[in-house]
């Protein structure tokens, strides 16, 4: 007792403070780190003029482009490709709604409730009402069936009808919106009179003239010096042409886990002892045997010659039935193919058709009883031989929803996949020929009406193993993708590494912050990520991607801005250097009294030049030169006076006009003005052009990239 009677005497006030740091760190850690932390991190992966877009909201935007892209999709899959655009997309949706929407609210822009009534039930519907109520028998626009829907929201209890109007009302409130405001933009277009009539002033001649040119190219560039500060300078000077986005620049080494001799052995190895099976195996089992030893899927029905889509094609197709090719490549899979069977059918057919489903043809579930399937197939049958006219039977009885719009029609090929007993019967009857057909679906009707391109069609069973890297393989590539980055920690030594073992670099330049896929590479979200994190000259860990291993070296960042000398010095280079070029020639050329002075000051011959035109700053003879056809007109030198030097595109030239020639083509100020007000309204119904001037105008803040 004695001890801890001791302890409280002396480190009393230890204790306490003690207590009360460790109470104020507790509440500090729940105050930073909490679920309500001030440090917690932001979810907002964008801000634009300071409204914010969440991350959560985001994923949703992305998923309903994705969604919607999915639906164009034949198979329903995305590639990288259309993914990445789901995400552009889904953002350039959310800063397009709110720039346009504070567009909207400072010019008072709005859409009212009758307004939108009248979209819907108005003399004139709004054109997506149309669209979506248009009766596709008559196409015409069916107003009762409008009503009905609209009339039916009160009773849906899936909410389906009441969320397709609402997004139809968001849709209509959202094009009447930018109508309104391309219209207010439009009326401000305005070409004055005056202006027309001063451009056709200017205009109205014609100019002949003599001239002294001398190329740039007179002067070789080697001896033409030039020192950063004056390309900083020129650089500063014409910020304009040097604007730039942010961007990343990185050097790598990929190292592929390509299929080696051995792999290539191994896979032929397996391949041979399946062909061995495969060469006695007739068409009964084929099937099974594909299944089982195939990375081809089997497919049981033909395919015409022509359609015929493989390597090798016209050995396969030429193969006597039975008989065996190969081994030939296919991608990255070693094939033998194997002719089970050939005819001679056509390569189109077209047909119609009346269905009486016992099966729903899109859910699987139970139509009519099969025998009254059957009388009512016969009973069509008879009306149509009676004279019943076919597409009309097939609007009003097909259960087929597919076709029963446009006759019951179909086009049929011998490699379409429709079910055997329907694409037996069009590709082995004759055209004219109309008979019952039963399949899983029920009794169709089908009659032949065209045959067209009777040739080879084949039926071919494949057998096919990809040559795959082993374990060993891949673990070779890794290893000395592995060795690779350990024995490079900075640009340099990544660079002399390169040199020393002859290592094929490649280079991936102007990564921005949102991509996903390099060239050469692939899906590569890691590297680029990794680009935005990383100091110049840091070395990469070993990246992972489908078949290859990739060390990489940062070598550039370019922030958003104007561009760096390193970056742009070739082009800089080159305009400085014409600057100097220019200075020394019109040093030479001083002010000619006489072109004739010009000529023998340069040792350049005089040329001519006619019907040059203020309005066309092209000259056949010189190229594009403002410059100098801008002095042509100038009324300080007249006709018969020879110019100043003037600095243009191609070189320095001196210029004498010979004699003016009236414009003989009667224009018109009104129509002028006229086409050029057309011609900018018109630019605005496109909408590119003016967003993206809003767009500037606004400021948009994009931190996508910390998010993936």
């Amino acid at each position: 007792m004695s001890v801890i009677q001791k302890i409280r005497d002396k480190y009393a006030v230890v204790i306490v403070i003690v207590i009360c740091v460790a109470i104020v760190s507790f509440l500090l850690q729940d105050a930073f780190f909490g679920r309500n932390s001030i440090m917690r991190r932001s979810t907002t992966v964008g801000k634009v003029n300071g409204e914010e877009l969440d991350i959560t909201q985001y994923q949703q935007m992305i998923q309903d482009a994705e969604a919607a892209a999915r639906q164009q999709s034949p198979n329903g899959s995305l590639n990288e490709q259309v993914q990445q655009y789901a995400r552009e997309q889904a953002w350039n949706q959310f800063v397009s709604e709110q720039i346009m929407t504070a567009q909207y609210d400072k010019l008072g822009i709005q859409v009212t409730e009758n307004e939108l009534v009248d979209q819907f039930s108005g003399k004139d519907p709004n054109p997506i009402v149309l669209q979506q109520f248009t009766d596709r028998k008559t196409g015409q626009f069916d107003r009762a069936a409008l009503q009905q829907a609209l009339s039916s929201v009160g009773q849906d209890q899936t909410g389906r009808m009441r969320n397709a109007l609402k997004q139809m009302e968001s849709y209509i409130i959202r094009s009447r919106m930018q109508e309104k405001y391309i219209s207010l933009i439009k009326g401000g277009v305005y070409y004055p009179k005056w202006l027309a009539e001063a451009q056709i002033k200017d205009n109205s001649q014609f100019a002949n003239v003599s001239y002294v040119s001398v190329p740039y190219a007179t002067i070789a560039d080697s001896t033409i010096s030039v020192t950063d500060g004056e390309l900083n300078t020129y650089i500063n000077n014409h910020k304009a042409s040097f604007k730039t986005e942010e961007g990343r620049r990185v050097d790598y080494i990929s190292f592929n886990a390509l299929p080696s001799a051995q792999d290539t052995a191994a896979a032929m190895k397996i391949l041979l002892e399946a062909k061995d099976e495969l060469d006695t195996t007739g068409v009964a089992n084929i099937e099974n045997f594909v299944k089982r030893n195939s990375d081809i899927p089997y497919f049981d029905g033909y395919v015409a010659k022509s359609a015929l889509m493989v390597p090798q094609k016209d050995t396969i197709a030429n193969l006597p039935v039975g008989t065996v090719f190969g081994p030939y490549y296919d991608n990255n899979l070693i094939v033998f193919a194997k002719m089970m069977d050939r005819k001679t059918l056509p390569d189109s057919v077209k047909v119609r058709h009346i269905l009486i489903a016992t099966a729903n043809p899109q859910s699987g579930g139970a139509g009519l009883p099969d025998s009254i399937a059957k009388i009512r197939i016969d009973s069509i049958k008879n009306a149509v031989k009676g004279g019943a006219d076919f597409k009309t039977l097939a609007a009003q009885l097909s259960d087929d929803p597919g076709s029963k719009e446009n006759g019951g029609e179909y086009d049929v090929t011998p490699s379409s996949s429709f079910v055997p007993e329907f694409k037996d019967f069009a590709l082995n009857h004759k055209t004219g020929e109309m008979e019952v057909v039963k399949t899983q679906f029920g009794y169709h009707l089908i009659e032949i009406i065209s045959q067209k391109n009777f040739g080879p069609a084949l039926k071919v069973a494949y057998l096919g193993k990809p040559v795959e890297a082993s374990k060993e393989t891949d673990s070779k590539a890794y290893a000395a993708a592995n060795e690779f980055a350990s024995q490079n920690h900075d640009a340099k030594t990544f660079e002399k590494n390169v040199q020393e073992k002859g290592l094929n670099k490649r280079i991936a330049d102007n990564l921005r912050p949102m991509d996903f896929v390099i060239p050469g590479i692939g899906q590569a979200r890691e590297l680029v990520r990794w680009a935005y994190e990383a100091k110049k000259g840091d070395v990469s860990n070993v990246f992972t991607f489908e078949d290859k291993y990739v060390v990489a070296v940062l070598t550039g960042i370019r922030a958003e801005g104007t561009a760096s000398l390193d970056e742009v010095r070739p082009q800089v280079e080159a305009l400085v250097k014409k600057e100097k070029k220019a200075e020394q020639l019109i040093a030479k050329l001083k002010s000619p009294a006489t072109l004739e002075a010009a000529a023998a000051a340069v040792n350049q011959p005089q040329l001519k030049a006619d019907n040059v035109n203020f309005a066309t700053p092209f000259v056949a003879t010189m190229g594009f030169e403002p410059r100098v056809v801008g002095a042509i007109f100038n009324k300080a030198w007249g006709v018969g006076k020879v110019t100043a030097p003037i600095e243009g595109n191609a070189g320095v030239y001196v210029v004498k006009v010979d004699n003016f020639a009236p414009n003989t083509q009667s224009l018109d100020p009104l129509s002028m003005a006229t086409q050029y007000e057309q011609t900018v309204k018109g630019t605005l119904d496109q909408g590119g052009q003016l967003y993206e001037v809003l767009k500037k105008l606004n400021k948009i803040e994009d931190n996508r990239a910390k998010f993936f």
